[in-house]
């Protein structure tokens, strides 16, 4: 059973460190996964499989919600540019954000498996 809880929690933590993580490209946003998988994982505890779980949740549900911030965002900016046109770019943005993500969800999965080991 999900417990939500630690996937909020885990969805926090990922959130923070992702703005601190603008600061190393690629490496940071990394780390930011693995750090909100490892909250999650180690707050739901139960082992690695469920740690796993609630660690992948986690980094999901955030980058989606970025995603979403992002194409609006784009969406927004570029119409204001383009014209009605930019929907598409909007659209375009948000596609690429949330296959990135759920790409990148993968190391809050592993963050959430040694949390889930490590946690109670």
């Amino acid at each position: 059973m999900t417990d939500w809880r630690a996937v909020g929690i885990g969805f926090l933590v990922s959130i923070v460190a992702g703005i601190f993580a603008f600061a190393i490209p690629v490496i940071g946003h990394i780390g930011a996964g693995l750090l909100g998988g490892f909250a999650a994982g180690y707050v739901a505890g139960g082992g690695i499989g469920s740690g796993l779980w609630h660690g992948l949740l986690a980094g999901a549900i955030g980058g989606i919600v970025l995603a979403v911030l992002f194409g609006l965002g784009a969406g927004l900016v570029g119409g204001v540019v383009v014209g009605p046109a930019a929907g598409l770019l909007g659209a375009g943005v948000f596609v690429f954000g949330a296959v990135v993500a759920l790409v990148l969800a993968i190391d809050s999965a592993i963050g959430g498996a040694v949390g889930g080991l490590v946690g109670r």
